[in-house]
């Protein structure tokens, strides 16, 4: 189980190595996302909180990245986090997301990214329930749900 600790870790000292590596130009991207899927996976940008269904649908199944399909959080480790993005307490894999320090909105927060292509997924927080403690706060664009 990834802790707060952990997090801050491998925000700062490197992330685990990915199983594999997806890379594509910026116009290859542009092929096979939406534009708004492309501003918030791969320009960082945010959907607006509360636009996705997403947020309030806990059926089970896998959430893989839009970019690339990489498995990213189960649907059992969802929750009702009241932001108005979808949460998670873990992901699927140790290595599924990468963590980066994130300066920008003069604020100081830590960024989750698909650890395979990059693309931002949103944010985690130290403040979600037991037993991680952990709050992945994801924007629903940069997801795919699998269907158990």
């Amino acid at each position: 189980m990834i802790k707060w600790a952990d997090v801050i870790h491998f925000t700062n000292k490197g992330n685990p190595a990915p199983d594999k590596r997806v890379e594509k130009t910026d116009e290859e991207w542009k092929q096979i996302l939406t534009p708004e899927e492309f501003q918030v996976t791969r320009l960082k940008g945010t959907e607006r909180s509360f636009s996705s269904e997403m947020c309030s649908l806990f059926e089970p199944g896998i959430y893989e990245c839009k970019c690339c399909g990489t498995l990213l959080f189960d649907a059992s480790e969802k929750f009702e986090s009241g932001t108005g993005w979808p949460s998670f307490t873990q992901p699927v894999k140790e290595n599924a997301v990468g963590y980066h320090a994130d300066r920008s909105h003069g604020m100081i927060r830590v960024e989750v990214t698909c650890n395979v292509c990059d693309s931002h997924l949103g944010h985690i927080f130290p403040d979600g329930p037991p037993p991680s403690g952990l709050r992945y706060c994801i924007n629903a664009v940069s997801l795919s749900k699998i269907t158990e």
